[in-house]
């Protein structure tokens, strides 16, 4: 069976994505993922199979979704195909074979199941008595092989590896020369062994046994003060090699834009963090350690041919069915690792619902089922694991037996040799050592080859991030100096989250907030204020339609002076685990201890900080004093108050806070927001009522405009949603 292409997904929700990548490959085409992540419309949550139909589509497949039975998807579905894979995953689906099913999984890699292990995976629904699951069919039309792949972009990444060595020329090459001289320590040995037995035993001279004693002492002593010194330029280069690497990665994540981290997981970004660790091993230690092994198994191996060929040529070929019994098994191992890692997931599921819906289970009597479900799986774990002990025991006894075999031949002949005259007895013991010498690297060998493959994955990741545009490159060419008129201008505005597939978030906005004043953007959940007031602060663009400061597009302003100048507390804001001063001065090293004080004394805090031990060092956040959502709201308003902005975007700023911080907090407010634009957005209506503008939204349209007097009398949205809050009556 010829293999199928394989590539490994980059994060948790890249499934999709990837396997359509493959699939291309299979017909010939290279994609890069980010234009495939691109097309098929990713989200936090990953894509769904529609996304991956229009991607598809995109490139010039021709598409086609069905739920079918097993034995139709075997018998006459077109492969490969995509299928839905525990109703969490995609997976695609290359082959049947005798009852196997190959697929492959870009989270793990090929991996082939029996008919049972694939039917609990995709099987979702049953009809007429058939189990059934979902698959995504795929034709190539004549627009796929029209259409340009990424073939160009494709580029060696340990090329740009290797670009961080270059700094340490000098110290690489006292690592070169200090594996030469540890070979040349190393070789000497075998020749003292060969001295002391042939010469010194033979004329039975004490002397010279004393002599080469002592100078084997040397030679250890000299080759431990080699590895320490090693050990040491490996230390300093790997540990500077990985700073670097972890501050490139920031800085360059610091300049992507916003929205790139809406849909990416913090586990994602944190293994990315975790990856360097394995490309500065790979770098660093493993590489080199490999070629100061590599250089050993070629210097013993010449020594060794030169003291019998015979012997040599019984070694390699031991060497090669050694290597190749192991490489046997990895691919069997890498399925069976794979299962074992998915049934212990699924157990660590079901243990932590044990434990945290322990009272439900206790309520409704379902200590049994839940305990049973447990047990099931326990079952399936226990299978993979006979499998997989198994497996250790044939590879294990295969590779002991092809070892021993070897080093007995290698005795037989060289015992034979000592008795035939040919080599004495030193050379014997010589041989011998030499051969202990020789194994260790061959194992080590094989072992590097998983460590080249992490390292190969995790640049491929980091490579993602690296190949990602800016959120503005710092040669553009934007407005700096603002307008006479700063009134924000929107027109015609449009805007959608993912791709065309998405519903619209905001439809057709068409509206201005005044230079100076307060405007209020009320409405329920899910009406599209918080998007808006995130347009404004140009954390997303808009999909169509325009957004202007005075009569220039917000877009031609750079993001970083835009910023300067507004203040903003959003749902989300973040408490850092630092000092309460530090979490109110984010942007400044040099605190303005008056400033400091006025801010919280316009969000009402002042009395809380001054009550702790430690005051504005007290720390908070994560690591520090736990804070309620009220407290945590307030520290987030002192920090927009330090800031000093002209613009001020509050998005539900105040709705953790009882009446009475809120009735102050705003009292202080509204002399704060004297002479700035403000744009509040909130649920508690109280809060806007004194706005100079109301806007109120409902399903991403504007639909009344008013203040709040205005807005009232017409008896209309407005009025309907401050009725109970402000007892307006009927």
């Amino acid at each position: 069976m010829k293999k199928f292409p394989f590539y490994k997904q980059l994060d948790k929700m890249d499934c999709g994505p990837t396997c359509l990548r493959m699939i291309a490959k299979f017909y010939g085409k290279s994609y890069s993922l980010e234009r495939l992540r691109q097309k098929s419309s990713i989200s936090r949550e990953g894509v769904s199979l529609t996304g991956i139909s229009e991607a598809a589509e995109a490139i010039g497949f021709r598409t086609l979704s069905a739920r079918m039975p097993y034995k139709e998807l075997m018998d006459h579905a077109p492969l490969p195909c995509i299928v839905h894979w525990r109703e969490r995953h995609f997976i695609v689906v290359y082959a049947f074979k005798k009852n196997k099913v190959f697929v492959a999984d870009p989270a793990h890699g090929l991996i082939r199941y029996s008919k049972n292990e694939f039917l609990e995976g995709w099987f979702n629904y049953k009809k007429n008595n058939a189990e059934t699951g979902i698959a995504l069919f795929f034709e190539p039309s004549p627009e796929f092989y029209k259409t340009d792949d990424d073939s160009e972009l494709s580029k060696s990444s340990f090329k740009f590896l290797l670009s961080y060595l270059k700094p340490y020329r000098k110290y690489l090459v006292q690592l070169v020369l200090g594996m030469l001289l540890g070979s040349i320590l190393l070789l000497i040995f075998p020749f003292l062994t060969q001295a002391i037995v042939d010469v010194g035993i033979n004329n039975q001279d004490i002397s010279f046994i004393n002599l080469i004693l002592i100078a084997q002492l040397m030679l250890f002593f000299s080759r431990t003060a080699v590895d320490f010194i090693r050990s040491w330029i490996l230390l300093h280069i790997g540990s500077r090699v990985n700073i670097f690497l972890i501050s490139d990665f920031l800085i360059k994540m610091m300049k992507l834009p916003l929205v790139f981290f809406d849909t990416k997981m913090v586990g994602d970004l944190l293994q990315r963090i975790n990856d360097h660790k394995r490309i500065e091993t790979f770098l660093s230690t493993s590489t080199l350690t490999v070629l100061f092994s590599l250089l050993n198994f070629l210097v013993f191996g010449v020594v060794l041919a030169y003291y019998d060929i015979q012997i040599f040529s019984v070694f390699v070929i031991g060497s090669v069915l050694y290597a190749f019994w192991i490489l046997v098994f990895v691919k069997k191992r890498r399925e069976l690792d794979y299962k074992l890692f998915d049934q212990l997931a699924r157990n660590r599921n079901t243990l932590i619902q044990l434990i945290s819906g322990m009272q439900e289970i206790r309520l409704h009597n379902a200590e049994r089922q839940k305990r049973w479900e447990w047990e099931r799986i326990q079952i399936k774990l226990f299978q993979v694991n006979v499998k997989n002990l198994s497996l250790n025991q044939y590879q294990q006894a295969g590779s002991i037996f092809i070892n021993e075999l070897k080093n007995i031949l290698i005795t037989f002949l060289a015992a034979k040799s000592v008795i035939d005259g040919e080599i004495t007895l030193g050379m014997m013991l010589a041989v011998q050592y030499i051969i202990g010498q020789l194994n260790a690297p061959l194992t080590q060998l094989m072992g590097f080859v998983h460590t080249v493959q992490d390292a190969k994955i995790s640049l491929e990741r980091l490579a993602e991030i690296h190949d990602k545009e800016n959120e503005e490159d710092s040669n553009e060419d934007k407005v700096s100096i603002f307008p006479e008129n700063k009134s924000l201008f929107i027109k015609k505005l449009h805007f959608r989250y993912e791709g065309s597939q998405s519903p619209e978030v905001l439809k057709d906005i068409t509206m201005s907030i005044a230079e100076g004043k307060i405007t209020a953007i009320v409405g329920a959940s899910g009406s599209g204020k918080t998007t808006l007031v995130k347009l404004l602060l140009k954390i997303y663009n808009p999909t169509s339609g325009e957004l202007k400061l005075g009569d220039i597009n917000l877009s031609n302003f750079s993001n970083k002076v835009w910023r300067r100048k507004c203040g903003s507390v959003l749902q989300d804001g973040y408490i850092f685990s630092d000092t309460i001063a530090k979490n109110i001065v984010i942007d400044d090293e040099n605190i303005d201890r008056q400033q400091l004080i006025y801010a919280v004394k316009v969000a009402n805090v002042q009395d809380f900080i001054e009550s702790l031990p430690l005051g504005y060092n007290t720390m908070i956040g994560r690591d520090g004093h736990g804070l309620s959502q009220g407290q945590k709201q307030r520290i987030l308003i002192a920090r927009a108050v330090y800031k000093n902005p002209e613009y001020i975007f509050f998005d539900e700023a105040t709705n953790a806070l009882d009446a009475n911080n809120e009735k102050i907090i705003m009292e202080n407010l509204d002399r704060f927001f004297e002479g700035r634009t403000v744009v509040v957005v909130a649920h508690r209506l109280s809060t806007v009522k004194n706005a100079d503008k109301i806007i109120v939204m409902d399903k991403g349209q504007i639909i009344e405009v008013g203040n709040h007097q205005e807005l009232a009398l017409q008896r209309g949205a407005y009025f309907n949603l401050v009725k109970n809050q402000l007892e307006l009556g009927n």
